[in-house]
């Protein structure tokens, strides 16, 4: 597979507004650990190898482990998660897999664990991470 196209190059404001709703991400209240598990697991489910490779590269820099970055295609299925990141991942699925819309139940137990305003902040997240992974997945973004 060859890359298509350098959207940073074809569409640099464009580009440039993603970065930007980045830096709040990286602003914000959210953990590097929910960040890292966000950016992984909507990666997973969407298919995107550059994102799933940039995005466990940096995880591991800041201390994640194999052993739950090798599960995180089953976390439901390990005790390796807590309660919040769980919480999370199930919030991530939801919203990245949106045509099964987010449940109640998810909803509400990532509120009841988090709080309003770090689900806002999450939901963000999760809505932004799968934007990258469709432009790097519609224009065959490569992993390095």
């Amino acid at each position: 597979m060859k890359t298509r196209m350098n959207l940073g190059v074809v569409a640099p404001d464009a580009y440039k507004a993603m970065f930007g709703l980045e830096k709040y991400i990286n602003g914000s209240e959210l953990t590097q650990t929910h960040k890292h598990l966000i950016k992984i697991r909507a990666s997973q489910i969407n298919g995107c190898a550059f994102c799933i490779n940039m995005h466990t590269e940096e995880a591991r820099k800041d201390g994640e482990t194999e052993k739950r970055i090798y599960a995180l295609n089953a976390w439901w299925d390990t005790n390796y998660f807590t309660p919040e990141e769980r919480a999370l991942l199930a919030l991530t699925e939801e919203v990245t897999k949106i045509t099964g819309r987010v449940s109640d139940t998810t909803y509400e137990d990532a509120v009841n664990l988090l709080g309003e305003k770090y689900i806002a902040v999450a939901i963000i997240a999760i809505v932004a991470i799968n934007g990258w992974n469709r432009m790097s997945v519609s224009t065959h973004l490569m992993p390095e």
